[in-house]
C-alpha cells in the first residue's frame, strides 16, 4: 500500500510544504495529497510546486483534491477544470478529485441527474485528453452517496477516465459494508480515504459546514484504529489485492501525532501480513 498524508489536515495551521515533505519522510509516507486551496496558492505564489524536492525523496503528489461545482454553467465548469488541469500538470499527478453535485441521490430529479452526468462526461473527456483521471468521492448529499447510486453513476458516465475515491467512513455511513463494497467497486477505485469515528451518533461531525470551520466541533473524530470501522481487517484486505494508493484524512487536533501513529500502525499491519 502507498500511504499519503492530506494537506487538508493542516488547513488551520501555519506550516510550509517543505515541512510537510520532511514530516512525510520522517514517517515513511509515500506521498502527499494536495488540497485544491493549497495547490492553487503554491502554484500562484511565485515559488511553484516543489516537485524536485519531492522527487529527491521518492515522494509524489498522489492526488489534487478540489471541488468542481457541477451546479454552474458548463462553460464556467470547463474553465475552472482547465485551470485545475494546468495545476495538476505542475504537480505531476494524474488524479483530480471532486464531488458529484451537492444534493443526495434520492433528492435529485432525473433531469438534474442527467445534467450532472452530461457535465461529468465532458470533464472526463478533458481529463482523458490530458492523461488524467477524474475521481468522484463517495460522500453524503451527492450522487455518490450510496453504493447503488455510485455504480449507476459509473454506468451512466461510461468513461474510462472516471474513477472513484473510496471514502471508507462515508461508505460505512451509507449503511454499506466497506470490504464488500470495496470488491464491488474495485475496478473503478483510484484512491482511498481513511478516517474513523467513535460512534454513529457523531457522524455529522464530518458535515462540510462543520469540518471546514476552525471553530467546528471535533467530537467523535478518532485515529483510524480507535473507532467503529475495523481498519485492521480493512488494511489487510486492501493490501492483499495489490498496489493501491490511499490517504490518511485527519480533521482533528494534533495532525502530526495522529498521522504518524496511524501510518506506523498501517506499516505494522502490512509487514505482518506480507511476512
Amino acid at each position: 500500500m502507498n500511504v499519503s498524508l492530506c494537506t487538508i489536515s493542516f488547513r488551520h495551521q501555519l506550516i510550509s510544504i517543505e515541512d510537510l515533505v520532511s514530516f512525510a519522510i520522517e514517517n515513511h509516507l509515500n506521498g502527499i495529497e494536495l488540497w485544491g486551496a493549497h495547490a492553487k496558492n503554491l502554484y500562484h505564489d511565485g515559488k511553484g510546486i516543489p516537485i524536485s524536492l519531492l522527487h529527491q525523496h521518492n515522494l509524489s503528489i498522489t492526488m489534487l483534491s478540489d471541488y468542481l461545482s457541477l451546479e454552474t454553467s458548463y462553460e464556467h465548469l470547463l474553465k475552472e477544470a482547465k485551470k485545475l488541469v494546468t495545476i495538476a500538470h505542475a504537480c505531476e499527478t494524474v488524479k483530480i478529485r471532486t464531488f458529484a453535485g451537492n444534493k443526495s441521490s434520492q433528492m435529485t430529479t432525473s433531469e438534474e441527474r442527467n445534467e450532472i452526468v452530461q457535465k461529468l462526461k465532458g470533464l472526463c473527456e478533458l481529463m482523458d485528453e490530458n492523461g488524467f483521471f477524474l475521481l468522484i468521492e463517495i460522500h453524503p448529499n451527492t450522487l455518490a452517496d450510496s453504493i447503488p447510486s455510485t455504480i449507476k453513476l459509473i454506468e451512466e458516465v461510461n468513461h474510462p477516465a472516471l474513477k472513484i475515491n473510496f471514502d471508507v467512513l462515508h461508505v460505512w455511513e451509507s449503511g454499506a459494508e466497506p470490504m464488500a463494497s470495496f470488491y464491488k467497486l474495485k475496478p473503478f477505485i483510484g484512491h482511498i480515504h481513511l478516517k474513523n469515528i467513535s460512534s454513529p451518533e457523531h457522524v455529522s461531525v464530518f458535515d462540510p459546514s462543520n469540518v471546514y470551520a476552525s471553530s467546528g466541533s471535533r467530537e467523535g473524530m478518532v485515529p483510524l484504529f480507535d473507532g467503529v470501522i475495523d481498519y485492521d481487517a480493512f488494511i489487510e484486505m486492501v493490501n492483499s489485492v495489490g498496489e493501491i494508493e490511499c490517504s490518511i484524512e485527519w480533521f482533528g487536533e494534533n495532525p502530526k501525532s495522529v498521522i504518524a501513529r496511524d501510518s506506523r500502525t498501517i506499516r505494522d499491519i502490512v509487514s505482518r501480513v506480507t511476512v
